[in-house]
């Protein structure tokens, strides 16, 4: 990829993104939004579109006091009736294959794909306790069994939580599905 300066880029194995400063060869400097300036192998970078560094101006049009009393006057919508069939269907699944997580994991090494997986395991189960989203199936795969065994470990840490493989018509032996059990809300 060519790269000029000023040019906006992330990193791609990092949380990381800025402005190029300088050039040399391969050897591209950034200035950080995080205030350094690093140097980076022109294959750990991408361009990203200019907008995304001021993401922040986005809402510069929209005053404080107009968002929030738009977000208190919404009224709250009654949900809709789950038939036994819905109900009893998985209504989320994760497919933690590290090919669906990241585009190209050249680079990483299997701790950092195994922790990129747990992450993203871990996000997903709060998001689904959050939102009250009663059924949630892992995909990890068959493998070694490294990344399921990581995983029970993580689901032990939860309380009102139980797991076990998942269906196996649906997806082999290669998934785990956990069930949340919703408090009520009182």
């Amino acid at each position: 990829m060519k790269f000029k300066i000023n040019d906006a880029v992330a990193v791609l194995d990092d949380d990381l993104s800025g402005t190029v400063l300088n050039i040399e060869g391969s050897e591209i400097t950034v200035a950080t939004s995080t205030g350094f300036d690093l140097v980076f192998d022109s294959s750990e970078l991408v361009k990203i579109k200019e907008n995304l560094m001021g993401a922040h101006s986005l809402f510069s049009n929209i005053s404080l006091e107009s968002v929030l009393y738009d977000k208190e006057t919404k009224k709250r919508k009654n949900p809709s009736k789950v038939s036994s069939k819905d109900r009893n269907q998985p209504t989320m699944e994760v497919d933690l294959h590290i090919n669906q997580l990241v585009r190209n994991t050249l680079g990483m090494q299997n701790h950092e794909m195994l922790n990129l997986q747990l992450e993203t395991a871990k996000r997903r189960l709060e998001f689904a306790i959050q939102k009250r989203i009663q059924r949630i199936v892992f995909i990890h795969g068959v493998g070694e069994g490294v990344l399921k065994i990581e995983l029970e470990y993580l689901f032990k840490r939860y309380e009102g939580i139980k797991y076990y493989d998942a269906n196996y018509q649906n997806y082999g032996q290669g998934a785990t599905e956990v069930y949340i059990f919703q408090s009520k809300i009182g």
